[in-house]
């Protein structure tokens, strides 16, 4: 390949190498797109002539680096024109005009879209970066080559920030990246670049914790290291025997993946077991299930942790085989996860969109998730509210379900009707009156559960209600709401949010309380004295802006002070508050049957919790509200997750005995994962079950079923 001949008199410590190893890495590229590249790179270079980044080195090393990443992703020559380019504009005095007579308009946008706003007119740090955010997210709806750019951009910067020389400034960076950009690199399939943008922020934002943490890992696989070779081989060895084209490769750790499960766990990493990876990479869809067939003969797979995402991939084209298997060694058993793909999955689990035809199914998925970022944009009030709208659309756990016409649709998991309803279409989701799941007619707030079909049933006289954000998960749901309700006629808002205050109240306080002149009247007062009236309350009720029970919960504590005793809220029934926003607490996770205490929650509605839950134990009983599930009715009737620890004495085949007595009982298991290793010669375990039940009478019996067990020491809820 010749190297075009320079335009620019390039420095021969810095430039002019990574120069040379740019036009290397994109010999892909004709003859007259390396002079097109040639005339950037020397446009960059004059641009920034002069210029010094924080480590001592010539500016124009980053954009350089930038576009040599560019062209490992094989992206075309714009992009790689817009790569270097990409700070032209927000750093110098030329303009968007001048760059586009020179290299055309599309790569001028393209530049464009990668700039920053001037930091004029802005309250603050965080309105400023939402805003540049939101103008970089519309580009990326126009032209989706340049979010690739951008992280491309964060990743070089990432790599080089210890030139970065305020901790404060760097720790902000590794934030913004985890909660933004490396979110968007999974959401476009790029898992190399979203773990590699993990990796370096956690060992910047924590590095004690990085380093202990490196130290235990690296402990485990060296003092392991035999049998783990040992396994690799047998797994390779069995699918040479059957002629499988495979090949097996133990994947490098992900430490911060491993933080995050000992976080989520609150365990240590000596109970952490999963976190061993191989991937095992075949020639066909064909190979790889014979594979796993294969593999499950060689070590036992690990009940719950067998997923098909090549039959239904996620959202961002995904595509494995996944399962975990249990390697013995000694009295124990070392896990193993599995990934098994083919080399083109491969590419494009490491690469993402950049690995991709813009003419293939896979395409679709993305184009689909533009659309909805578009949506997201076009209901959010302002860019701080869109920047937060897509931290919550970046990180949702999946779920799939079915339209009528077989299409699969990837939804956030605990997603209602009313979510899938807006994840087909806003105009669908603002019409819709009920649905179907599996045939079977069902309320608007019914969850939805991996692998249903559903149909939206909509009425053109129909119109969304701010009761519905008491439930939907998606911030697309949410963010469509909002928005209708901002453009709702004031007086009808008011109207509304009087009537549903007044169900709250009717529900929640006593007669006495309700018929009490003064307790308004000081009510009203005290809004006067902040500036507010009681229709501007209203409003907000109807607007989906206030919660009608926190106004309740105000309005008693004004009763008690003015009838002379503490005035409590009624009881508040669970699945008969249309007008409260409910949400069952993680840390207990209370089900049907409980006795269950309330607490109303910034931002997050009424939390219920089990009354003997440490954390609700911390709250003061003046902020408690008395709870319950009421009478639940045949359309109502949900699952609840519960969690159960099992102690046994390990023998053969005892998993599936335990599975068995769950499965007699009626109850589905979600997750089963190994608590304990070995601790002595009779091999002493424990399983952490989570199963769907539908109420505290379904669970007690699977545990007195498994408490039957003879190898079962103990049943404990969790």
């Amino acid at each position: 390949m010749n190297i075009p001949q320079p335009l620019a008199e390039y420095d021969t410590e810095y430039t002019a190498p990574l120069r040379e190893e740019l036009f290397k890495t994109a010999s892909y590229l004709n003859e007259e797109e390396r002079a097109l590249l040639e005339k950037a790179c020397a446009y960059a270079f004059v641009a920034h002539d002069g210029v010094l980044r924080k480590s001592g080195e010539p500016y124009i090393t980053h954009p350089i680096s930038v576009t040599i990443e560019l062209a490992k992703w094989g992206m075309d020559v714009e992009s790689l024109c817009a790569g270097l380019m990409h700070d032209v504009l927000e750093d110098t005095e030329i303009s968007e005009q001048e760059m586009a007579a020179e290299f055309g308009s599309t790569i001028a946008r393209m530049v464009d879209g990668l700039s920053k706003l001037e930091n004029l007119d802005f309250k603050d740090k965080t309105e400023h970066f939402a805003a540049s955010f939101q103008k970089l997210v519309l580009a990326m709806m126009r032209d989706v080559r340049v979010i690739i750019v951008k992280l491309s951009d964060r990743l070089h910067n990432m790599r080089t920030l210890e030139g970065v020389g305020k901790p404060e400034k760097r720790h902000k960076t590794c934030r913004e990246t985890l909660d933004v950009y490396a979110p968007i690199a999974l959401r476009l399939g790029m898992g190399k670049v979203y773990r590699e943008l993990r990796e370096i922020s956690f060992k910047n934002l924590y590095p004690a914790r990085y380093q202990v943490l490196c130290h235990a890992v690296d402990e485990f696989r060296h003092t392991h290291h035999h049998v783990i070779s040992k396994g690799i081989a047998k797994l390779q060895a069995a699918l040479d025997e059957q002629k499988i084209p495979a090949q097996v490769i133990f994947a490098p750790p992900q430490y911060f993946s491993v933080y995050q499960k000992m976080k989520k766990r609150k365990v240590g990493f000596d109970k952490i077991k999963d976190f061993l990876h191989i991937h095992v990479i075949t020639e066909s869809e064909l190979d790889c299930y014979a594979a796993l067939g294969v593999l499950h003969r060689v070590y036992t797979p690990q009940m719950g942790k067998i997923k098909d995402l090549i039959a239904v991939p996620n959202a961002n084209n995904y595509q494995s085989l996944h399962t975990v298997l249990k390697m013995p060694y000694q009295k124990q058993n070392i896990e193993l996860s599995v990934q098994i793909r083919t080399q083109k999955m491969d590419m494009v689990a490491n690469y993402g969109i950049t690995a991709i035809s813009p003419n293939s199914e896979h395409y679709v998925r993305t184009h689909r998730w533009l659309q909805s970022v578009s949506d997201l944009n076009e209901s959010s009030a302002d860019a701080v509210e869109f920047l937060e709208n897509m931290k919550a659309d970046l990180f949702p756990v999946e779920t799939y379900v079915f339209t009528p016409k077989g299409e699969i649709i990837n939804i956030q998991r605990g997603a209602t009707v009313v979510d899938f309803a807006y994840a087909v279409h806003t105009t669908v989701g603002n019409q819709c009156v009920a649905g179907r799941i599996d045939g079977k007619l069902v309320p608007l707030r019914t969850r939805l559960r991996s692998g249903s079909t559903v149909e939206i049933i909509t009425s053109e006289r129909a119109l969304p209600s701010p009761t519905w954000l008491s439930f939907v998960v998606t911030a697309k749901a949410r963010s469509a709401i909002r928005n209708y309700m901002k453009t709702v006629n004031r007086e009808d808002a008011i109207e509304q949010g009087g009537m549903l205050l007044m169900r709250t109240l009717s529900s929640l306080l006593s007669p006495e309380v309700l018929s009490s002149n003064d307790v308004m009247a000081n009510y009203v007062a005290k809004l006067t004295a902040n500036g507010q009236s009681f229709d501007d309350v209203r409003y907000q009720i109807g607007s989906g802006q206030l919660l009608p029970i926190a106004v309740a919960q105000e309005i008693a504590e004004l009763a008690g002070a003015s009838l002379g005793e503490e005035q409590k809220l009624d009881t508040v029934l669970i699945h008969q508050h249309d007008s409260v926003r409910i949400r069952l607490a993680q840390c207990c996770r209370p089900i049907n049957g409980d006795m269950v205490r309330g607490v109303i929650v910034a931002g997050e509605g009424l939390m219920v919790h089990r009354d003997t839950c440490p954390k609700m134990l911390k709250v003061s009983p003046e902020q408690q509200l008395d709870v319950d599930w009421g009478n639940v009715s045949d359309s109502l009737k949900t699952h609840y997750e519960a969690g159960v620890k099992v102690q046994v004495q390990d023998s053969h085949g005892l998993l599936a005995k335990l599975s068995s007595a769950i499965s007699a009982a009626g109850g589905n298991i979600a997750a089963v994962n190994t608590l304990s290793k070995a601790e002595n010669e009779q091999g002493f375990m424990e399983f952490l079950f989570t199963v769907n039940v539908n109420g505290l009478t379904q669970l007690h019996d699977i545990m007195a079923r498994l408490q039957r067990i003879k190898q079962v020491y103990e049943v404990v809820r969790m």
